[in-house]
């Protein structure tokens, strides 16, 4: 009995917490979609270029109402 609870309760708390976090990661995994190849040869300094994939793809142009 951990901290003065019930070991189901505990249990079910661990689990839910896990399983939020698993769902979390995969959810900013979708959003943000990293490059995770590694590369042959490591780039030089200054040559590593990070974009964000997913917002690249999102971007509208901005919609102007006509008063």
């Amino acid at each position: 009995m951990p901290g003065g609870v019930p070991w189901s309760a505990y249990l079910k708390m661990l689990s839910s917490s896990l399983l939020a976090m698993c769902a979390g990661a995969q959810v900013v995994h979708w959003y943000y979609r990293p490059d995770l190849t590694i590369p042959e040869i490591p780039p030089k300094p200054g040559e590593l270029k990070t974009e964000l994939l997913g917002l690249k793809e999102r971007r509208h142009e901005p919609h102007v109402s006509q008063q």
